[in-house]
Order: C-alpha cells, then structure tokens, then sequence
C-alpha cells in the first residue's frame, strides 16, 4: 500500500530521498497504529494488524486514542486562549493531520507558532510535506530520549523563542520511555531551558491495575516493542514542581471536556494527564 506520505516522497528527484530514514513497513509503528485506530490512512498492514489485535484485547483503545486527541486539543485551546501562549512544542507528535496541534492554535491565534518532533520516518516525511507551505510551523526529527540534543535542536531551529514563555506537549511518547531511560530526567531536561510562565502538558497511558491496561501492555509489547504504562503516581511525580492548571490530573476525557455529558466513562478510559505552569527557575 502506498499512502500520501509515499506519494509525495515519489514525487520528489531522487537525490533527496537520502535525507529522509527509511521506513520500515514490515514492523508495526506506534504512530501509525494510533493513525489506524483512528481511521486514518497513513499506514500499512502490518500497522491494520497489531492494531486488530489491541483492539481485540482492549476494545477501548479507539475510544482512548479519540480521548487522547480531544484532550490535546482542549489543551491548546486553553493555551492559547486563556494562557496567551504562541509557542507550542508538541513532542513525539506522531502524524500532524492525527494531531491537528497547528489547526487548533491558529484556530484561535493565528500567530501561534508551533514546532512538532518525532523520530518517526513517516512523521517526518508526513509533517514535512503538510508543512512545506506553512511559515509558522516546521517539523524537527528528534529524539524525547536524547532530551539534552532534541532541546539544542528546538533551539537551533530558531522558530521558538526561548526568552518567552512557551508550551511543551509531551502526550503521547512517555509510554516509549523506560525504566532504565529515566524519565524524571528528561523531564528535567526538558524543562530546563523553559522560562518562568511556560507549560508542560503530559499526558499517557496508565496502569493502575484497573480495566484492560495490563493485558494491553503486554500485547501492546510484543507487537509494537517495549512499551511502558505508568501508574497515577508515577506520572504526578513528573510533575512535581509545576503548579497545575485546574482540574489537576485525572483521566484525560475528563479535563475540561466540551460537553460534560458526552465525557468517555473514565473507569473506560486509562489514559491520564495534566497541565503544569512554571513557577520557579
């Protein structure tokens, strides 16, 4: 199967194919797993197959991942809307026409400037041809395990102005990070160079030894890879320090929902996250 990615790689003279990596359709990809749990088309069979098999497991996972989306959105509509936020980094962004991040900050503040980063072949092939036209966005191929040189590489890129408070979405990436990556300090990498004013939003996938999430961490693991779910209060320790923006952590269908009456059932839905201001250097 080719989808648009591939298309407009074709199209492409061939002396630039070489700055892209190479995708690998004969293993399943996270982001293109999510892509297909939420209808998209940018995947491939084998990407349809694990996907099958989750859903087999855990017949929510749709629901999650539609949970997880809207949550992002809410979040970019607080931050733009209310926070005054026109800097948004989104990392470990998957496929920007899953995320839509740019679509709903400039919804609301045009100038928004909005940087998405993955190591993902087909995000960056994907992200950089939905992107090409649009001066206040850009794409990074980076790595949330090497925080240090993903940081250097936002930087760099010079779209983000790190003398103005700016937001960094990490919500969906923690559950590739393991035990032995030590995740509290790539948090504090990341947040790091961040100013006072600036937000954390995380967001990502728990076991709390309730509903599906073990078995789906398990089946999850031998067919995507490694995959880590965290518990409550592992993920609340990450956000220790910030001063979280109301209604705290909780189940990600529940912050600030659209319509409190169309909520997914959170006992349903384990998958839990937060916004975090900086309030201390």
């Amino acid at each position: 199967m080719e989808n648009d990615s591939m298309h407009w790689m074709k199209r492409q003279p061939k002396a630039e194919w070489g700055k892209f990596p190479e995708i690998d359709t004969t293993h399943p990809s996270v982001i293109r797993v999510y892509d297909f749990l939420l209808g998209g088309k940018d995947n491939f069979a084998v990407d349809r197959e694990a996907g099958r098999k989750l859903r087999q497991v855990s017949p929510e996972l749709v629901d999650i991942a539609q949970a997880g989306r809207g949550f992002v959105r809410r979040v970019v509509r607080f931050l733009t809307r209310e926070a005054g936020i026109r800097q948004i980094v989104d990392v470990g962004s998957g496929l920007p026409s899953a995320r839509k991040v740019h679509e709903a900050a400039h919804a609301e503040a045009p100038d928004t400037r909005v940087v998405y980063l993955d190591n993902d072949p087909v995000a960056l092939v994907h992200g950089r041809a939905l992107l090409a036209d649009n001066h206040n966005t850009s794409f990074i191929y980076a790595n949330l395990l090497q925080p240090r040189e993903m940081m250097a590489a936002l930087r760099d890129q010079k779209l983000i102005d790190f003398d103005e408070p700016l937001a960094v979405l990490v919500a969906g990436a923690l559950h590739r990070v393991m035990p032995e990556h030590d995740a509290p300090g790539i948090i504090r990498e990341v947040l790091a160079p961040l100013p006072v004013g600036s937000y954390l939003c995380l967001a990502t996938l728990i076991n709390d030894g309730t509903g599906n999430a073990a078995k789906a961490e398990v089946v999850g693991g031998e067919t995507l890879g490694r995959l880590k779910f965290r518990t409550s209060e592992e993920v609340l320790a990450l956000l220790d320090g910030l001063e979280l923006v109301p209604p705290g952590f909780g189940c990600v269908s529940a912050w600030r929902p659209d319509d409190p009456e169309q909520v997914f059932d959170p006992d349903m839905i384990w998958c839990k996250g937060a916004v975090g201001r900086k309030v201390h250097t």
